[in-house]
């Protein structure tokens, strides 16, 4: 099949997108959003029981737009499981267009209380968890002759603030990943990196550290919906082939 072909089939059919941690927040807003375009999408996450209540949600969006959501589990830190996401897209599909690599975790806290084990767990989930899904992507991508990479990072991958120096290192880390991915990639793949700012999601859920969930509810007083952030990936993917959205940062309006 041409990349010529291969756009018509995506615009004559809805795209298939891959989500990645779309069982809350951001990600499901994602799968809601994309499935209301018209889009397949295969909805990754580690709460099975999550992802089957999204595509029941879904289901009659779905009939309307002639979308679909197919919920798959996956662990984002493990790489045969990225790969296996990848294989399940299309065995179903026949083919991958988009990969939104969404999953990420946020347990912020002073360097000083040393809480190694979620540092490393940053690590492992936003930083590895981006790296395996290009490498199961990457080859999927050149084989069609046509794809899109869409890295959801953070308004901490342009500051860092105080408790959140790893958080933000990890952030800063898949900016830069995926900007070199852009540069590295054929012409015909797109690449595109969102930047949220404070949005109303579960990610404050997971910080232990007292002083760092305190500032964190503070921080939060003025956040944005998921569905903001949803609405800029939706655009960025409705670009014509030829048109590259390389970067969007989305805040709320009192975020400064």
């Amino acid at each position: 099949m041409t990349t010529q072909q291969t756009e018509s089939t995506e615009v004559a059919g809805g795209k298939v997108v891959l989500v990645t941690g779309a069982s809350s927040g951001i990600g499901a807003a994602l799968a809601r959003r994309l499935v209301a375009d018209g889009h397949r999408v295969v909805a990754g996450a580690r709460r099975t029981n999550r992802l089957q209540a999204l595509a029941r949600s879904t289901a009659e969006s779905a009939e309307r737009s002639g979308g679909s959501l197919l919920p798959v589990r996956l662990d984002v830190t493990n790489r045969a499981d990225v790969a296996g996401f990848l294989e399940a897209a299309r065995d179903r599909h026949g083919r991958v267009d988009v990969l939104v690599s969404n999953a990420g975790v946020m347990p912020l806290s002073r360097l000083d209380s040393l809480l190694v084990d979620e540092w490393d767990r940053m690590i492992d989930v936003n930083v590895r968890g981006l790296l395996h899904g290009i490498a199961a992507a990457l080859p999927v991508f050149t084989a069609q002759g046509s794809g899109h990479f869409v890295t959801v990072a953070s308004t901490g991958a342009h500051e860092v603030v105080p408790t959140a120096a790893v958080y933000c290192g990890t952030k800063y880390a898949a900016r830069a990943i995926t900007e070199g991915l852009r540069q590295e990639s054929a012409p015909f793949l797109r690449v595109t990196t969102v930047s949220p700012g404070v949005v109303t999601s579960e990610l404050a859920d997971t910080i232990t550290d007292p002083g760092a969930a305190e500032a964190m509810r503070a921080y939060r007083a003025h956040a944005i919906g998921p569905d903001a952030i949803a609405g800029a990936v939706s655009y960025a993917l409705a670009q014509p082939p030829d048109v590259d959205v390389n970067e969007i940062v989305v805040r709320p309006v009192q975020q400064r």
